[in-house]
């Protein structure tokens, strides 16, 4: 039974200012080529800001990661097709390489990378805790507390605990990742 082949996030790094150029050449390749399927998106993430200029405010985008471009590709699966999409990829005017250890073999991007860098996934952080469970708090100025769940943020990946302090209960809200079932 053949692999089932899932698309996954890449960062190209490029020349600074040859973000859309590589985006529109890779555009061009998948539309004139049918790689829709390998290549399913190129993106160069933007972000707005106002500038004042003499008294007035304009609304401008800049690139929010200067000299890298996000692609999602169907990549490592049949070594053959891999390399010569590496190769076309590489060879692209204004492209240095993937990013990663070795910028000859392209590293997928986590999906905790994507949530940091602010990028929507569908990707839910996985914790074997729940509303009402009593857990300890393993790290931060609250180490070593102990308490009841009383609400989970799955959006910011919060949990808030109710923890005994001073003789009342005081709600704290730390990381997921500084909570530990107890």
């Amino acid at each position: 039974m053949p692999e089932e082949r899932e698309a996954r996030w890449y960062v190209i790094h490029t020349y600074s200012g040859y973000e859309k150029s590589v985006k529109d050449t890779l555009d061009r390749y998948v539309e004139n080529h049918g790689m829709g399927e390998r290549i399913q998106e190129v993106w160069v993430p933007e972000e707005k800001y106002v500038e004042v200029k003499d008294g007035v405010r304009k609304e401008k985008t800049r690139n929010k990661f200067p000299g890298y471009v996000l692609i999602k590709l169907v990549f490592g699966y049949e070594e053959k097709e891999d390399k010569s999409l590496w190769y076309l990829i590489r060879n692209i005017r204004g492209v240095t390489g993937f990013v990663g250890p070795d910028p000859n073999k392209p590293l997928p991007l986590t999906d905790s990378d994507l949530v940091s860098m602010g990028i929507d996934t569908d990707w839910v952080p996985e914790v074997d805790y729940d509303v009402g469970d009593y857990v300890r708090i393993i790290s931060g100025a609250f180490a070593e507390f102990k308490g009841t769940v009383s609400a989970m943020d799955y959006e910011k990946e919060q949990v808030t605990i109710e923890v005994q302090m001073f003789g009342r209960i005081t709600p704290t809200t730390v990381n997921f990742t500084q909570v530990q079932k107890v």
